[in-house]
């Protein structure tokens, strides 16, 4: 298929890999862009499903469910970084990948602080944004599998509903703070650097600094531990990073 203005498209003799029919939904108004990246995502074993607005996309996300959300910046009836927002305090656990025009540097950064997973920038290859999805995929099936609670001291964590409770009192979480925290979870007695939080949390390495990590550490602390200055759950190896003990 010939490269287009917005994307490069490859189709290839060879799968990339199997994504377990994960069910992908494509937020994006240009025909053209839509009609490729389904091509490419159903050759690779995905399921499709697509919006063509913000206003459609965001209704679609919240009545299907899909497993990952591919969203354009710049739509018509409701801007994706709008449509990020309000899916993410709806349902923080559906992956978002952004698609940003070349350039446009503030909106990578409002996205990723609005909970999106990662940003790709137009122009771009089929197979960078696919790297991106199986990346991404991989991250957000992490949260064990023999169960949907967990728990530490007096704090709970429904990892389904994507929601924490201490004392029985639920607590609010911006999304990227329940992900930071369901990945310690999946990883406890790790020491976790800053550089892989970033990478695994965020699904970037090069958000202005690693103060970003220290920063939303800080917030957890404060909305699970009893002493946040005295962390008995969330602590710091001095040098390398964080580790989660329960």
């Amino acid at each position: 298929m010939a490269a287009m203005n917005a994307v490069q498209f490859q189709i290839g003799k060879t799968k990339l890999g199997g994504p377990d029919m994960a069910r992908i939904l494509i937020v994006e108004d240009e025909p053209n862009m839509v009609a490729g990246l389904r091509d490419n995502f159903e050759f690779e074993g995905y399921q499709v499903i697509t919006a063509p607005d913000g206003v459609a996309g965001l209704e679609r996300a919240l009545s299907e469910t899909p497993d990952l959300v591919i969203l354009d910046v710049m739509m018509p009836r409701m801007s994706g970084l709008d449509v990020c927002k309000q899916l993410k305090s709806k349902r923080p656990s559906i992956p978002i990948i952004m698609l940003t025009a070349r350039g446009q540097e503030i909106d990578k950064v409002v996205g990723l602080e609005l909970g999106a997973d990662d940003y790709v920038t137009k122009p771009f290859s089929i197979r960078e944004l696919l790297a991106r999805v199986k990346a991404v995929l991989r991250r957000a099936r992490t949260v064990p599998k023999d169960h949907e609670r967990v728990s530490f001291g007096d704090v709970e964590v429904n990892l389904r509903s994507c929601q924490v409770s201490r004392a029985g009192k639920e607590l609010d979480f911006s999304s990227k703070e329940f992900e930071l925290l369901k990945y310690f979870l999946c990883h406890q007695g790790e020491t976790l650097s800053r550089d892989r939080l970033l990478e695994e949390v965020w699904g970037y390495d090069r958000f202005p600094t690693t103060r970003t990590v220290d920063a939303h550490i800080v917030h957890l602390r404060q909305k699970i531990e009893a002493k946040p200055e005295e962390p008995r759950f969330i602590l710091t190896v001095h040098g390398t990073g964080y580790k989660f003990v329960s």
